[in-house]
């Protein structure tokens, strides 16, 4: 199925291409003044100019070829040389009807040559609790995940659970040193206790007190990273243990995951990675990659001539390579992050063999990733392309720094879901949406509302910026903000339902009024607004087609009675042109990660 601004495309490309033109320069636009045109291409004044032609001229000869197309009601010379059309009536009807069959897609394309997609995303650790700083990680890799797999990508979301680093080896210290875990210490292969010696609680406490106290003392800092070592290199009760912190923590953040609408197919952590280890070491070993730096083993990833000035702690300046070495083994022994990710990578190829993968990560991680992706390449775990890092900015406060609490510190996602799950109900009640209804009903259709404000205030905006937390306006009913689509979407719904209660039936569509052309107009763009998020990585471009889809048929609903219109065909046609924008609406919500009530 094929947009309309695709199929105009390729007509003026034919068109440029009789012409003696490069048809890649027929590109067409959406019209920038939509009361004269539709779609217009300003293709003639590049190709005038490689002509050395006249371009108003060349353009009038590209319209005179187009202008018996019965798709088109007009094709018009504007200015110097812009082509403008205006679509005929018949073939908007015939794209809203395309739209209005297609169930599965709203009119939305599929690719023609489906990749394996490993999207890496969220990245909770153990014995920490989920805060706003996962947030955007979580709603934009769980939209990108609906995405890709929407266009017909083979997609698996990957947690990629923080499970083996030097914070295990502080969790194994101080659950020992409080006496927690005297079942696993014992050297051995056990039998260990079945029974977590710990619950979250203990986890949430202990961690930020070992992390300070390894800051403090050097003597606690080395227990640590030798027991990290140890944890690494298979000491089986620090194993055990390790598995309890896994299990215990994972159970907590599939909760509050859930919570969310967000998913993942695999639940692989760093430790996954560690199968492949040695294997990965001995071939770095082997290829010349991994050498000696100053007690620790890097892989110089800078390609000549690529330096950056460091100053040293001397204060001389020199030239270093940029990015810098890929540390892959410390002085002390142990694996460090980049190692994991890079192991991480030649597991996945091993296990899925992907076309691409995808980390959606902070951007203050930008050189880490540049660093383990050229690591990755000069080793032929992964072709020049196959990995992209998509940064984004931060959550902030009104004082324009990261979200905090009133208090200073981190809040928790379980919080702030809690802040906007009590803020919704606030606005139902308010706006007098839902009181009629049983309260478990109206408590769902709260968190949904909680969610779908959270989300589509992160998602409207682009990946790449950051943004500030406004509740209050985030859970505004008016406005471009989530409640309000999911109002939009549940008035067309119950606009449905009225209709079918009266006996009333979808017909064929007919497009005569303006709100009707709009409306059909819109609906025709999503197929273009989803490939462009899929092809940019940008869900933004979705949600924004979502809130103009929302707007246009609120103006086509004021402008043209539905249940009321003046005959049968009239209303059979604009029932179906409601049924299709809430089937659209509804799937570009959806691709947001954003649930529909029925009703409020």
């Amino acid at each position: 199925m094929t947009d309309l601004r695709t199929v105009l495309g390729e007509a003026v490309g034919t068109a440029f291409a009789a012409e003696g033109v490069d048809p890649a320069l027929a590109r067409v636009t959406t019209s920038d003044r939509p009361d004269l045109a539709d779609f217009q291409s300003n293709g003639a004044l590049a190709a005038a100019k490689a002509l050395k032609a006249n371009p108003r001229e060349l353009a009038t000869r590209v319209a005179e070829r187009l202008k018996d197309d019965p798709r088109l009601s007009s094709v018009e010379v504007a200015g110097p040389g812009f082509i403008n059309f205006k679509l005929a009536d018949s073939a908007l009807a015939i794209r809203a009807s395309e739209v209005a069959a297609d169930s599965a897609h709203a009119g939305a394309s599929v690719v023609e040559s489906p990749r394996k997609v490993v999207i890496d995303f969220a990245g909770p650790n153990v014995a920490k609790p989920m805060h706003v700083g996962h947030l955007r990680s979580s709603i934009i890799g769980e939209s990108l995940k609906r995405i890709f797999r929407f266009r017909g990508d083979t997609v698996w979301g990957d947690a990629h659970f923080g499970d083996w680093g030097f914070q295990m080896g502080l969790l194994i210290v101080a659950v020992g040193d409080e006496g927690k875990a005297d079942g696993f210490l014992i050297e051995g292969d056990g039998p260990f206790p079945v029974e977590s010696p710990v619950s979250l609680e203990d986890l949430e406490r202990l961690y930020p007190a070992a992390a300070a106290m390894a800051k403090e003392d050097a003597g606690f800092r080395d227990r640590a990273r030798k027991a990290t070592a140890e944890l690494q290199g298979g000491r089986p009760g620090y194993r055990a243990l390790w598995a309890h912190f896994v299990a215990v923590s994972r159970t907590a953040l599939e909760r509050e995951f859930g919570a969310l609408g967000v998913t993942f197919d695999l639940w692989n952590g760093e430790s996954d990675a560690d199968p492949v280890m040695a294997e990965m070491i001995a071939h770095l070993e082997a290829t010349g990659l991994l050498v000696e730096d100053d007690g620790a083993r890097v892989v110089h990833v800078a390609r000549p001539g690529e330096t950056r000035k460091k100053k040293l702690a001397d204060g001389s300046v020199i030239e270093a390579p940029s990015p810098p070495p890929l540390l892959v083994i410390s002085s002390e022994g142990s694996a460090m992050y980049g190692t994991t990710d890079l192991a991480t990578i030649l597991d996945r190829r091993k296990a899925i063999d992907p076309d691409l993968i995808l980390y959606v990560v902070d951007e203050r991680q930008a050189e880490h990733f540049e660093q383990v992706f050229r690591a990755a390449c000069l080793a032929g775990y992964a072709a020049e392309g196959s990995l992209d890092h998509l940064g984004f900015g931060t959550m902030n406060g009104p004082d324009g720094k990261p979200f905090k609490t009133r208090a200073g510190g981190v809040l928790k996602l379980h919080d702030l879901i809690t802040m906007a799950v009590d803020k919704a109900r606030e606005r139902l009640h308010e706006a007098k949406l839902g009181d009629d209804l049983p309260e478990a009903e109206f408590e769902a259709i709260a968190h949904k509302v909680a969610v779908a404000a959270l989300k589509f205030a992160d998602l409207s905006n682009s990946r790449t910026t950051s943004y500030v937390f406004d509740l209050d306006r985030f859970m505004s009913f008016e406005g471009k903000t989530g409640p309000y689509l999911l109002y939009q979407a549940v008035r067309i719904k119950s606009l449905l339902r009225k209709g079918a209660d009266q006996g009333a039936t979808p017909g064929p569509i007919v497009i005569a009024e303006p709100a009707e052309r709009d409306l059909a107009l819109t609906l025709d763009a999503f197929s273009q607004a989803v490939t462009e998020a899929y092809d940019k990585r940008m869900p933004h471009v979705i949600a924004e087609h979502a809130y103009r889809l929302a707007q246009g048929f609120s103006k086509f609903y004021a402008a043209c009675p539905v249940l009321i219109a003046p005959d049968a065909a009239t209303r059979g046609s604009r029932l179906t042109l409601s049924k299709a924008a809430l089937d659209q609406l509804e799937t570009a919500l959806t691709l947001l990660g954003i649930d529909t009530p029925e009703r409020m």
